[in-house]
């Protein structure tokens, strides 16, 4: 026994020292990760809450207007109203209490008013006589037609309609004594006139783009289709109760009818007969005797009764998302151009309520479960943030890239796992020790390859040869069982010296390579290109993205396997072969059974990997995000989607939060998973430290 003789000048004191500087150390950087990743998840939490804030809503004091008179039209410019009363005096009013500018005196005095979907041009009926009127945000009134009420050759008009097709040019819906009459007006040309064959109707309201024309008589509901030179009767509808308004939702793709049951929504719905009008929902606690007022911006409309109860209600929602029980007596009400304030007009007082709305379409529920939205031919989960279309509404379901990012991870999972499990168990068990320490580092190191090299390799030279050897792809499982199974039968007839003992691999390697590509090759003599056999075959698709990203999982399973494999104790396999067990019995009764804690373990936290794959999904996959499609169809996955729309998203816009949403999602099942496989490798290897113990 060699003697340790301690140096004089040692100190246990500064080791001591030590030891403690050194724990602190460690406990200061454990404590300071776990306080980051409570700092990442509080600042994601931060991000993400505000989509789900309740609407809210501030009631602000009322002021007095010097003219008690009913007001035909009224509009709110956020800072400044203006109204239009029954008298003929025009005047803009200061919503800040400020004194308001002189009164515009109109004669003849107005006897009607009709106010374009984005309350920038009024139009006057004047005794039978139209004026086109635009109240400017200089709080000046501007005569785009002249300050001269015009006459129309068919005579007074009674009912009217506006909307504005463009700068300079309107397109104008009149009653008249001789039928319903379309005119198109243009500050530098000389007005069209289209008569159509109907000469009674109660409603009337034209699109925002005046291409479409509804009217009512009675329990009718015709939809006329407009052009430059005709008009065409689409359609024609019997609604079950006399409507009382007609409203346009901003895109007039949204119809709104109000009768005595409620406001239902129509819109259009692609047909053999080409679109047509379908009764979509009808907004629970709309019914009664109300005002009806809508956004100019966004698909959102209140509903205003005399008694002051008020509701606002969203295009996506059933229900009203907003409830406010107000003073009653109200009589108009007009929404801000932004909808963030609702300006209220009772007899001889307005009142301005501020509301805080910022996003009215977004809910838990919206991004769960089918929408049906404008257009579609029924519910379904759609993702689309953005469009070219300014009135485009936002889709935000995130079911699309929930079911891509499962699919995409589970048929790679499913692709790795046998492929990282045979490795394991041969390399651990049954492969020589001199082969095993080149293999084992060799895959192990497949593991060190960048993803973004691996998508690049599949979305480049993988997806188009998959889509000609199609036939080929799917046979391969088949082939190569095949023939491992015929390689078993035949290798007792191989020579003694090819039969060695842990070096099978040798001779199998080359004759399972050389069965692929016989399996690759030999099925595009007969079907070349069968990838175009099939008519919703894209090229980047499920399976090769499952293939990619399956061979970035198999290094991670194996490693973590083969460890599995190796942490069961030598004892219990030693002596299951001194009891006459063959090796393979061995493995499959002892060594895999203790292991597969372990292997477990492995699995999730390759599941881990795989949710969280961003650039192979990316570069392999078309970035569909579709929630139906098979194996030959294109998904998107939320990892992707993060990384294709986040450089789009507008800072503090519904999208650039959804997509916080989505990474918090992705962070927090990641989490769970790589948590729980811990646990359970911290199981394992407690377990058996306590069998070498007792051993």
């Amino acid at each position: 026994m060699s003697a340790n003789h301690i140096p004089v000048q040692f100190s246990d004191r500064k080791r001591r020292a030590v030891d403690r500087l050194t724990r602190r150390l460690v406990t200061c950087c454990g404590v300071a990760i776990l306080l980051l990743m409570l700092l990442l998840f509080c600042w994601l939490i931060g991000v993400v809450l505000p989509l789900f804030n309740a609407p809210g809503l501030q009631i602000a004091a009322s002021q007095q207007l010097w003219d008690r008179a009913p007001a035909l039209a009224m509009g709110n410019q956020g800072n400044t109203g203006w109204r239009i009363s029954a008298r003929g005096a025009a005047r803009f009013i200061p919503l800040d209490g400020q004194p308001a500018e002189p009164a515009l005196a109109l004669t003849p005095a107005p006897s009607d008013a009709a106010l374009s979907a984005d309350g920038q041009t009024l139009l006057l009926n004047m005794q039978g006589a139209l004026t086109l009127m635009q109240p400017a945000t200089d709080q000046q009134w501007r005569f785009p037609l002249g300050d001269k009420p015009f006459h129309l050759p068919d005579g007074a008009v009674t009912k009217m309609a506006l909307a504005s097709r463009h700068a300079g040019q309107w397109r104008i819906a009149a009653l008249t004594e001789a039928g319903l009459r379309v005119l198109t007006l243009d500050t530098d040309r000389q007005a069209l006139i289209i008569p159509l064959p109907q000469r009674q109707l109660d409603l009337l309201a034209l699109s925002p783009s005046g291409d479409l024309l509804y009217t009512t008589e009675g329990n009718l509901l015709r939809v006329w289709q407009l052009d430059d030179n005709q008009a065409l009767l689409r359609e024609t509808h019997t609604l079950p109760q006399r409507p009382i308004s007609l409203h346009l939702l901003v895109g007039g793709r949204s119809l709104l009818i109000q009768d005595r049951s409620g406001v239902t929504q129509w819109f259009a719905i692609a047909s053999d007969q080409g679109p047509r009008l379908q009764r979509i929902r009808t907004f629970a606690h709309s019914d009664g005797e109300t005002i009806l007022v809508t956004e100019s911006q966004r698909r959102v409309f209140a509903t205003l009764s005399k008694q002051g109860m008020l509701r606002l209600f969203a295009s996506k929602q059933n229900g009203p998302i907003l409830q406010r029980r107000l003073e009653p007596g109200i009589v108009q009400a007009q929404f801000s151009p932004r909808g963030d304030s609702l300006l209220i007009e009772r007899p001889g007082s307005w009142q301005t309520l501020r509301l805080d709305n910022p996003w009215p379409d977004v809910t838990w529920r919206n991004f769960w479960q089918k929408i049906w939205y404008e257009n579609y031919p029924g519910p379904d989960w759609v993702w689309q943030s953005t469009a070219a279309g300014d009135s485009y509404q936002a889709k935000f379901s995130l079911m699309p890239m929930v079911m891509g990012t499962l699919k995409a991870a589970s048929l790679a999972l499913l692709f790795a796992t046998p492929l990282a499990l045979a490795a394991a168990m041969y390399t651990a068990w049954f492969m020589a020790p001199g082969l095993r320490r080149w293999v084992k580092p060799a895959i192990e190191m497949m593991g060190a390859l960048p993803s973004v090299v691996v998508g690049l390799i599949a979305g480049i030279w993988l997806a188009p040869h998959i889509g000609q050897a199609l036939v080929g792809v799917l046979l391969l499982p088949l082939t190569l069982a095949g023939s491992l199974l015929l390689c078993g039968v035949f290798s007792t007839r191989l020579p003694p010296r090819w039969r060695q003992p842990g070096r099978e691999v040798l001779i199998l390697l080359p004759l399972l390579l050389l069965v692929t590509l016989l399996t690759l090759w030999l099925p595009t003599l007969f079907i070349p290109d069968a990838g175009d056999w099939l008519p919703h075959y894209e090229q980047r698709n499920l399976l090769v993205a499952a293939l990619a990203m399956g061979f970035a999982l198999v290094p991670l399973i194996f490693t973590l396997s083969e460890d599995a494999l190796f942490s069961v104790p030598a004892a219990l396999g030693q002596g299951s072969l001194a009891l006459g067990a063959t090796p393979w019995q061995t493995l499959t009764r002892v060594v895999l059974p203790g292991a597969s804690a372990g292997i477990f373990a492995a699995l999730m936290i390759g599941l881990g990997r795989a949710v969280g794959e961003t650039m192979i999904l990316l570069m392999a996959t078309g970035n569909t995000p579709q929630s139906e499609g098979g194996l030959f169809s294109g998904l998107r996955a939320l990892s992707a989607n993060i990384a294709i729309e986040m450089p789009e998203a507008a800072a503090g816009s519904a999208h650039y939060r959804v997509l916080f949403l989505s990474a918090l999602m992705l962070l927090l099942f990641t989490l769970v998973i790589n948590t729980v496989a811990e646990l359970i490798r911290q199981r394992l290897r407690q377990r058996y430290s306590q069998h070498e113990e007792q051993a």
